[in-house]
């Protein structure tokens, strides 16, 4: 660590952060990431007195900027997201059922608008779905996956509270009659293999990892898009079901505040975020022009 008190190597810190493992130049959001962590690094060397101050403060460094504007091409909309879940259970053999036992997992990040941490650590007892009418869940945990080289219990998965909240506090999230059916029906299939009481696990009932439902998202997807879909942005990556069931929210009930606390975000993350969902002046204008217009070419 003091071997960057040295200009030089301050620098070549920084610039090493721009730079993905193969030396192409990083994305905005994951270098500000790793600058961050770098600071963390430098803040705890200076309590344990192996530095006596920042030695980034010396150096120049412009960081890169990162929209936190979402881009809307990611975003399906909800008869794209059906067809989407509907493919997923196209994936693998029926009798295995590798793709059924996760199309209830990718309906609660789109209707439920959770993160898959939070889906993992769905309990059965957290569900309450009655016959008619919506549902409701009650989140409690989440299970984001860390490695077992970094969590003190040795597993793949960190057992913590729920993101942006404090320890214990809980989200109630009422969820729409589709999803209710979904929970149901997956829940009486599979779920009796989970011996925690968890709603969601894999085919020996232990934790769903990322790399299985990122897989299965990815043999999904070309079942639902068109040719002229394939390589395009749309639901590209599964967090953009999360991304979809916010932006649906959003604009149906125009009330950042109701949405941003069922998501689990502050209104300042939703509206920074999301903000384009509101936005309704292109239309606007573009009725005003073609009003203009009217049926003469000359204008």
């Amino acid at each position: 660590m003091t071997a960057i008190n040295d200009a030089a190597n301050a620098r070549a810190v920084l610039d090493a952060v721009l730079l993905t493992m193969d030396g192409r130049p990083g994305k905005a959001n994951t270098v500000l990431r790793r600058r961050r962590v770098v600071g963390n690094v430098v803040k705890y060397a200076i309590e344990v007195g192996h530095l006596d101050e920042d030695p980034f403060k010396r150096i120049t460094w412009t960081p890169p900027k990162a929209s936190k504007r979402l881009d809307r091409r990611r975003v399906p909309n909800p008869a794209q997201v059906a067809e989407l879940l509907t493919a997923v259970s196209y994936v693998g053999s029926w009798e295995r059922g590798r793709g059924r036992r996760l199309a209830a997992f990718f309906a609660c990040m789109y209707y439920a608008m959770m993160r898959p941490e939070e889906v993992i650590a769905l309990r059965v007892s957290d569900c309450h779905l009655p016959d008619k009418g919506w549902g409701l869940l009650t989140l409690e945990k989440a299970t984001p996956t860390a490695g077992k080289a970094w969590t003190d219990s040795g597993k793949v998965h960190d057992e913590k509270g729920l993101k942006q909240r404090p320890e214990d506090e809980i989200r109630p999230v009422p969820i729409p009659p589709v999803l209710v059916a979904m929970l149901k029906t997956h829940i009486s299939e599979f779920a009796a293999r989970n011996g925690d009481g968890r709603v969601f696990g894999n085919e020996r009932g232990g934790r769903i990892v990322a790399s299985t439902y990122s897989r299965v998202w990815r043999e999904a997807r070309p079942f639902a898009m068109t040719s002229d879909r394939g390589d395009s942005l749309l639901a590209a990556v599964l967090y953009d079901l999360r991304h979809a069931g916010v932006s649906l929210g959003l604009r149906s009930t125009r009330d950042p505040a109701l949405i941003a606390e069922r998501a689990g975000h502050s209104v300042e993350i939703m509206m920074s975020t999301y903000s384009w969902v509101l936005d309704d002046q292109d239309k606007i204008a573009n009725k005003a022009i073609e009003d203009a217009l009217g049926d003469d070419p000359s204008v």
